[in-house]
């Protein structure tokens, strides 16, 4: 019997060519768009699972609360770790790494480059994340000052085949000694690392390391198996309130700052609302959104096989008519039918299979993952593959073989109408499916035209300032050393329109210092971006001074008295108006000044808002001021045209001052398209390639595809 009902279906697959290749291909096509799509989010809901005790593993997060509103940041204070494991028992192990750009000079010999992904961590980093070392201790590996831990790649980049363990290599032309090489991280690890130094290494001064107001660490805890983290969490609410007032000698801060534990498992899909994170960050919103367009894209496919196979069903009233005068029971046929269709679905999946494993190459390039796909060389995955096939074959085939196998034999003979009284039934159940599967595919189609607007909002959005044309590097050597001289040098070429050199550029690292505001409680702490500038950074930014004046060298005390402030700032700090901000009275606590620890000074001048950070996140309070031992970057706007010329004249500029180090420079545009990289388009700016593709593929397939319902 199964032997003759295999017969039949391939029979019937070559007879009807043209109806047969439109139905394996359009189930062919909305599985292999699910499987890619579950694929991405399986791949997205594995970061951190490898660490062992994982679910024992918090990150500390921030949650501001301020009358403009609630942000979250990722950064904490670094007296948090020690606080927590000294004071509560259920706290078992801390660790933090230091907030920093992590891009340095190495050199071995001849060998020299820039590297980033850099971690400055504590020696008990590999207590709390247990990656394995292919070489070295992983016990001691960061308990020397001047220690560093390489990756695999950059050890066999910078030693090749010899041992590194023991070496020195040369980071921003200090010595450091080689005491461990990592194995292969795993792709699911939230942190991107490609070298790791010893927090004893950054030399921060102990004073800071114990203030509760510094932002600079990314936090990690251990807690005790079976410890109630809510009831930890509030306990250390309460005392980092009392700590943090205590350190601001009671002044009336507004803030609210709760400190909050996020399980490690959602570190990877649960920030990205995050302010100032260095973790993989993915969107658990877009992985939500993604599992229902894999469901809408099945469904549409068994719809479009399910209205096919009833519509087409006439065709074989005859041959139903005479297994059923011949002693065919409804049973048997509904197996019949039932069987043709899981063989349909099986053909689909093994294209599917195919397509999928020749597309995932490119959406691994689109997308920088590893995502791997074999179900020949994975016998659970060749297993699962087989019963969702029957499943889909199943789901899909049993109403048209229950339409099939209820046709009416006499009738069908006679050449009548096959159906009986449930005709209409059937017709109308038809038709909905038609409805609801032109209404998902409508719904997908609005969704890609929504999301494509909104890249384009990403892309063409005015950010305040102009930040095409704008070429910026570390400052090293004596260019950081005589930065005033480097910039007049460079201001002799035609080619340059200015040059600035600080730090806090737009889309890189920016520091989170606030100032303080006299009031009559005291003086009052208020959160801001700190960018220190000169007196040429709003002309390279592009950026407008909406009231009062720019820094000046004409003026003697800008660079001990004066602070330029955004829009933004002129509102969260109740100054009213622009212009009614002009002389309001501000202080900052230096970096580093033991002698004149304090900047006390006034606003001279207010700057329309801009965006330093992703369109993503809200403008927040600025505050620009002059401070000259700071220098760590330099931005220099060129003319486009004869760029070529522009750029090798700023590279021999830059040899003259600094030979020892190679020139590293970017532009400025590009951090910004590198934050907006997980919705990298695919089609011109078209966003996240699995709603593009799927998407577009859905419209293609309903304008190729007939729909005969």
């Amino acid at each position: 019997m199964w032997r003759n009902y295999f017969k039949v279906a391939l029979r019937n697959l070559y007879r009807y060519k043209g109806f047969s290749l439109i139905n394996i291909l359009g189930l062919a096509i909305g599985i292999t768009g699910c499987l890619l799509i579950g694929l991405f989010v399986w791949d997205e809901w594995q970061y951190d699972k490898f660490i062992k005790e994982g679910d024992s593993v918090y990150r500390i997060y921030a949650k501001r609360t301020t009358e403009n509103g609630t942000t979250y940041t990722a950064n904490t204070p670094p007296v948090f770790a020690p606080y927590l494991q000294q004071n509560y028992p259920e706290v078992v192990q801390t660790t933090r790494l230091m907030m920093w750009s992590g891009r340095m000079l190495m050199e071995v010999g001849e060998k020299q480059g820039y590297e980033d992904k850099g971690l400055i961590a504590d020696s008990t980093f590999f207590r709390m994340f247990p990656l394995p070392l292919a070489k070295g201790d992983v016990r001691t590996a960061l308990d020397e000052p001047l220690s560093v831990v390489l990756t695999e790649e950059t050890a066999a980049k910078y030693f090749g085949a010899t041992d590194p363990i023991n070496k020195t290599i040369q980071l921003d032309k200090s010595d450091f000694i080689v005491k461990g090489v990592l194995a292969k991280i795993p792709a699911h690890f939230h942190l991107d690392i490609n070298y790791i130094l010893p927090l004893s290494a950054a030399g921060l001064p102990a004073d800071r390391m114990s203030r509760w107001t510094y932002q600079q660490f990314f936090t990690y805890i251990k807690v005790k198996e079976g410890s109630n983290v809510e009831q930890l969490q509030n306990k250390f609410f309460a005392a980092s309130t009392k700590e943090r007032k205590a350190e601001s000698e009671g002044s009336a801060d507004e803030e609210i700052y709760e400190p909050l534990f996020q399980p490690l498992k959602n570190i990877h899909l649960h920030s990205s609302n995050f302010e100032y994170d260095n973790a993989k960050r993915g969107n658990a919103t877009y992985v939500k959104g993604l599992t229902i367009i894999a469901i809408f894209v099945l469904l549409i496919a068994c719809f479009n096989f399910i209205n096919l196979a009833t519509a087409r069903s006439f065709r074989r009233a005859k041959e139903i008519g005479v297994r059923k005068v011949i002693g065919a029971d409804r049973k048997q046929l509904i197996l019949q039918f039932t069987g043709e269709t899981i063989l349909v679905s099986l053909i689909a999946n093994v294209i599917a299979v195919v397509a999928t494993i020749l597309i995932l190459p490119y959406l691994n390039s689109f997308t920088g993952k590893t995502i791997s796909f074999n179900p020949i060389t994975n016998p659970l995955l060749l297993l699962l593959m087989f019963a969702i096939a029957i499943l889909i074959g199943i789901l899909s085939g049993l109403y048209p073989a229950l339409v099939m196998s209820g046709y009416q034999p006499i009738k069908v003979l006679k050449g009548l109408k096959p159906t009986g009284n449930d005709g209409n039934a059937n017709a109308a159940l038809r038709q909905g499916l038609v409805v609801v599967q032109f209404a998902l595919s409508a719904l997908l189609i609005v969704c890609t035209v929504i999301v494509y607007r909104q890249m384009n909002y990403l892309h063409q959005k005015d950010l305040g300032f102009n930040k095409d044309q704008i070429v910026y590097f570390n400052a090293q050597g004596k260019v950081a050393e005589n930065p005033q001289v480097f910039k007049e040098e460079l201001k002799r070429s035609t080619g340059i329109v200015s040059v600035t050199a600080g730090y806090g550029l737009p889309g890189d690292a920016l520091a989170t210092d606030g100032v303080k505001l006299p009031g009559p409680q005291g003086e009052k702490h208020h959160s801001t971006v700190l960018l220190i500038a000169d007196e040429d950074y709003i002309k390279t930014m592009g950026a407008q001074l909406v009231a009062g004046r720019d820094f000046s060298k004409s003026f003697a005390t800008d660079v001990e008295e004066a602070f330029i402030i955004n829009e933004t700032a002129v509102k969260e700090l109740g100054f009213g108006t622009p212009q009614a901000a002009i002389g309001k009275k501000m202080s900052w606590d230096k970096w580093g000044d033991t002698l004149n620890p304090v900047k006390r000074g006034q606003v001279i001048g207010v700057v329309k808002d801009f965006h330093v950070k992703s369109l993503h996140e809200k403008i927040n309070s600025t505050v620009m001021i002059m401070y000259p031992p700071i220098v760590s970057k330099v931005a220099v706007k060129v003319k486009a045209a004869d760029l070529p010329a522009t750029l090798d004249y700023i590279k021999s500029t830059w040899n003259k001052f600094s030979p020892d180090y190679p020139l590293d420079y970017k532009f400025l545009d590009e951090n910004f398209a590198a934050m907006y990289s997980s919705e990298a388009p695919c089609f011109g700016s078209l966003p996240s390639w699995p709603f593009s593709w799927v998407v577009w593929g859905c419209l293609v397939w309903l304008l190729l595809v007939p729909n005969s319902g």
